[in-house]
């Protein structure tokens, strides 16, 4: 079996989502800190493995791969047989819909703006920008009701087995969920409230967003 390290810092989201791949195909992995919060990403030791400076990075047997999406295609041919994504193709699709909306759409407004305003900042002794927080909600619903648009919810957003779309996800839903908005920001999707509801109680999810 291949030695799996991932460089990254515990609390990034695109760190979780690596992390929850590897935790429900039961991988033996090394997570190595890299704190983004005091420039660590941004040393030479680290550029050499990713020279972009984000988080994660995943060493395979001394290889570096980034970029998320290539780690959890990477991983799930590996580890699981691509049992997390699927063989036909309207899912297949639909599976990168998501991750998509959640890169394109969804992470800047939910995490960069509402999350850093309302979890971040306050802790560091800071003050909430409200405008910020306030011009992040349309762009925050749009792409979270597109979303359910391609669910099925059944459990799992894309039926009855877990997917990389939910890992995609989760780490999101597990900090817009601690803030004020997320009751505004979910109010027109169901299938996503109770999957949330779901999904947050998962054992893995617990072990890696806690």
């Amino acid at each position: 079996m291949a030695q799996l390290t991932v460089y990254g810092t515990p609390v990034s989201v695109y760190v979780r989502i690596v992390r929850l791949l590897l935790e429900e195909a039961g991988a033996a992995y090394e997570l190595k800190e890299v704190d983004i919060f005091n420039g660590e990403n941004q040393s030479a030791e680290y550029l050499a493995k990713n020279p972009f400076g984000k988080v994660p990075t995943l060493e395979v047997d001394g290889a570096f791969i980034y970029e998320t999406t290539a780690i959890m295609g990477y991983l799930d041919t590996i580890l699981a047989s691509h049992r997390f994504s699927f063989s036909e193709p309207l899912q297949q699709a639909r599976m990168h819909q998501i991750m998509g909306i959640v890169d394109s759409h969804l992470y800047a407004p939910a995490i960069g703006l509402i999350a850093i305003q309302r979890l971040i900042v306050p802790s560091q002794g800071g003050e909430t920008d409200e405008d910020k927080v306030k011009a992040a909600i349309a762009p925050v619903k749009t792409a979270l009701e597109a979303i359910e648009s391609l669910t099925v919810g059944s459990p799992y957003l894309l039926g009855s087995e877990v997917s990389i779309a939910d890992f995609y996800l989760i780490p999101v839903f597990t900090y817009l969920s601690q803030t004020p908005e997320y009751e505004a920001t979910i109010a027109q999707t169901p299938k996503l409230r109770a999957w949330w509801h779901q999904v947050s109680q998962l054992p893995n999810v617990k072990k890696v967003c806690a």
